[in-house]
């Protein structure tokens, strides 16, 4: 179906969006690695508790944390947005903490090295932790095709700019979400190459599966890819080390259990996915991308955070 044209307005704001972004890249190119990266942990832990999402932040640390005090609720909330801040403006110089092999060491990296050599095909999951960005370009940069997934921008000119971003570290392979990015990465599947997505944020109309003991929505995609093809789910994470300096894990593959069962056995794989998620989320929890919904939206409309 054909995009409708933006209004002149429309345009024109998208344009000084862009601009703003250029800037900033530009600005964050000239200096210092570390330099930025505490930059933007200043900023983002003095304005975002000025927002709207410094309560949903709040709402879901208490949903994960029940036990911890106020103290602790607000640490966790300082160092959330110093991790967000962090991430947010290193994405335009991520080519260069990349290109340092002093700033990433790849933990378990025979793993990879094992699917390339073997041209295996597994399907890539993981969540928001720290500079996610980094994992699939260490899957690129082990030799492995991989459709990896992405949300675009609204708006198009930026989308642009953070696609050329992402080709200056290698990662150059994408499938558009929704239906025909489904169908792409099925017709990449069945090509022997893999697949990598996010699996940690809601999906209305998913699977209803507890995180933390509550219940929400989780994509049924990557459960229902590995089942069809019998392939594992290969999972990944990113861990800060100090400033812009990173670990990315290769953790252990997990086999999916086929009964013939198909709707059962894909709730088994999205009960395994949440479990992975709950447990990397629990060991470094300032690390993950609080500031999503990731629970019904009746959570987020009490009074008080829970």
């Amino acid at each position: 179906m054909t995009q409708a044209k933006p209004s002149v307005a429309q345009d024109i704001v998208w344009r000084l969006e862009a601009f703003a972004y250029d800037v900033v890249t530009g600005l964050a190119r000239l200096f210092p690695i570390d330099a930025v990266s505490d930059f933007g942990a200043w900023l983002f832990k003095r304005l975002g508790p000025l927002t709207s999402t410094h309560r949903v932040a709040e709402i879901n640390l208490r949903i994960a944390f029940p036990q911890a005090d106020d103290a602790e609720i607000a640490r966790l909330l300082t160092a959330q947005w110093d991790a967000i801040g962090r991430w947010a403006v290193e994405f335009p110089i991520l080519d260069k903490i990349i290109a340092d092999p002093k700033r990433v060491e790849l933990v378990n990296g025979e793993r990879l090295a094992q699917i390339a050599r073997n041209g295996e095909s597994v399907v890539f999951i993981s969540g928001h932790f720290s500079s996610m960005e980094i994992m699939p370009a260490e899957i690129i940069q082990a030799g492995i095709t991989c459709q990896i997934t992405y949300r675009a921008t609204n708006n198009p000119h930026v989308d642009a700019r953070i696609r050329k971003s992402r080709f200056r570290y290698g990662v150059r392979l994408f499938a558009p979400k929704g239906g025909d990015g489904a169908r792409e990465l099925l017709r990449a599947l069945g090509r022997g190459e893999s697949v990598a997505l996010m699996n940690d944020q809601k999906f209305n109309g998913g699977v209803a599966a507890p995180l933390f003991g509550v219940i929400c929505h989780t994509a049924p995609g990557p459960s229902s890819f590995a089942l069809r093809f019998g392939i594992p789910l290969q999972p990944m994470s990113v861990q800060r080390v100090r400033k812009a300096r990173f670990r990315v894990v290769v953790h252990d593959p997990i086999w999916l259990k086929d009964t013939g069962d198909r709707n059962r056995d894909i709730e088994a794989g999205v009960r395994q996915v949440n479990a992975f998620i709950e447990d990397r989320v629990r060991d470094r929890p300032e690390e993950w991308f609080w500031v999503h919904k990731r629970w019904p939206n009746e959570i987020y409309k009490k009074k008080r955070p829970v």
